[in-house]
Parts: structure tokens; sequence; C-alpha cells
């Protein structure tokens, strides 16, 4: 079982940038898709960004595309969310998860980290 632990998250303003990671451990991260969901208050988790294990094809969903850049690094077992141009609707609890399709990803279907909070403030 795949053990994920994200950091990076905190207050900003909006306009400005943060970089979520996450740490994976305890599986062979390498052969997972990766990804980031979200959760605002009151709201459905929703899908935000993925990276597949082969070829490292990247997946966003609308409202982050152009602003936020998900990539990994195998060798360290790490997954980034670079997040630029922050708006305050992206205002959420950011959650890293991991599964063995970008099908079962997107289904919720794979393991999860606790999340990280991202506030951003007008």
């Amino acid at each position: 079982q795949v053990q994920l632990l994200e950091s990076g998250g905190g207050l900003a303003q909006a306009g400005d940038s943060l970089r979520l990671s996450c740490a994976a451990s305890g599986g062979t991260f390498s052969s997972y898709t990766m990804g980031w969901f979200r959760q605002a208050p009151g709201k459905d988790r929703e899908f935000v960004a993925a990276i597949s294990w082969s070829y490292y094809r990247t997946y966003y969903d609308d409202s982050v595309k152009g602003r936020f850049t998900i990539s990994r690094d195998n060798a360290k077992n790490m997954v980034y969310l670079q997040m630029n141009s922050l708006k305050p609707e992206d205002t959420a609890v950011y959650y890293c998860t991991g599964a063995s399709s970008v099908a079962a990803l997107r289904g919720s279907l794979g393991f999860w980290g606790q999340g990280t909070q991202v506030t951003v403030s007008s």
C-alpha cells in the first residue's frame, strides 16, 4: 500500500504562485498514475490534474488549464503541482492521489493523502 504525504499548502493572494508536493512511500510509485484533487467548503471533491506513469502524459481540468502544471520525479517518489495565477476560487483542500490508470484515478478509485489547505485571498 502506497502512503502519500502532501506539503506546500498555505495562504496566498490572487495572482500568486504555490507549489504543492506529494511524497510517496511503501509501493512501486513509478507504476501508478498520480494526480491531484481538491475540495472546497461545501462542495464535492473534484479532479484537478493527473500525470500518467508512462510517457508522463498530463491531464487537467479546464478550470486550471494553463495555470497549473503537474509533474513527477520517479527517482524521488514525488509528484508536484505548480499553481500559478492563483484565484480565490482555487481555495480548497488539495489531495494527492494515485491509481492504476487515469480512468481509475478520475473515478476516485485510488489511494489518497491527507490533504493540504490552500487559501487564496482577493
